[in-house]
């Protein structure tokens, strides 16, 4: 589409300048303008990225983004390319003296899968050709993302986790850095690294240790079950449940009501976050960890790795 100027006069006779608007807007058109105006401040790239669809809702001042994976539900470089550019757009476009922001969410695209994590058969790669460089590359770009999301892109906003599937690994793991996660009653937890003789490396023995202690961290982390929404929100990870299909509902409700109480709401996080004193240097060396952990697997482990590979694929497809 053309990009689109049009200056008007609103009800009070000011100028307002619109851009990209494909509306005919006028007198009695103030909110329409308004919003355009909103929409034209937001960086175009932001709306360009290949694998994560997004929305901008004015009303709520809510950023939707839904992962939308070409190839598999986790988290391969393509992916974390178009999070890397994500972030960056939000930071430069939105906040104080930009575009109002209060909600930023994330959700999926993917059919009963929120994210599976880690890019397994990337990881097969570099563990058959010795390559920690390569692990630990993966690993702490991952860790950048994740420690921006807890801290919120430096914005005084509250990021939100909305889960209607599998969340896995490092999908599970990825859901920890958001201050709320809302979760439709089907929906599944679990890290299963253990199954193939690793543990999780990018946040989960960081985050669950301080939201649940250690002694209960190392239980989730080591026993390969899969949990229920129920269970984790009886746990405290999950903060409010949905029924099946209605999470995008319960998600605005929630943004409805939480907009009153946002400044109580985000800077009651914020001192949580001050208290966890959570660096991205711990963040790194858990993963550097997990590189060495990784170079030690065996060939009975890589098959049992490529077994679970191939399992997600099928419930993909399926899908």
């Amino acid at each position: 589409m053309d990009r689109l100027g049009q200056e008007l006069r609103n009800s009070d006779g000011d100028m307002v300048r619109t851009e990209n608007s494909a509306l005919p807007l006028g007198g009695g058109n103030e909110e329409l303008v308004a919003e355009s105006v909103l929409h034209a401040a937001i960086p175009e790239e932001l709306f360009a990225l290949r694998e994560l669809d997004i929305l901008y809702e004015a009303e709520q001042q809510t950023l939707w983004t839904y992962m939308r994976p070409e190839v598999r539900p986790s988290f391969t470089p393509t992916l974390l390319a178009d999070f890397e550019s994500w972030q960056k757009h939000i930071s430069e476009g939105f906040g104080p003296d930009k575009v109002p922001l209060h909600f930023l969410v994330l959700g999926s695209r993917a059919p009963g899968v929120f994210c599976f994590g880690g890019d397994l058969e990337l990881f097969q790669d570099l563990i058959r050709e010795r390559n920690r460089e390569g692990l630990v590359g993966y690993g702490h770009r991952c860790c950048k993302i994740l420690h921006r999301n807890i801290n919120a892109l430096d914005l005084p906003i509250l990021t939100i986790g909305l889960v209607e599937g599998a969340a896995l690994g490092g999908g599970f793991e990825a859901l920890l850095s958001f201050d709320y996660v809302i979760a439709e009653r089907s929906a599944t937890f679990g890290l299963p690294e253990i199954m193939f003789g690793l543990f999780p490396g990018m946040g989960a023995h960081a985050l669950l240790s301080r939201k649940l202690g250690s002694a209960m961290a190392d239980r989730l982390i080591v026993s390969n079950e899969t949990y229920t929404a129920e269970q984790m929100y009886e746990l405290g990870i999950v903060h409010h449940l949905a029924e099946d299909g209605d999470g995008l509902a319960t998600c605005r409700d929630f943004i409805k009501k939480s907009t009153r109480r946002h400044s109580g709401l985000l800077h009651s996080r914020k001192a949580m976050k001050v208290a966890w004193q959570l660096e991205l240097a711990e963040l790194f060396r858990i993963t550097e960890l997990w590189a060495d952990a990784a170079l030690q697997l065996g060939e009975r482990d890589l098959k049992v790795m490529s077994r679970l590979t191939a399992a997600q694929a099928r419930l993909s497809n399926a899908a």
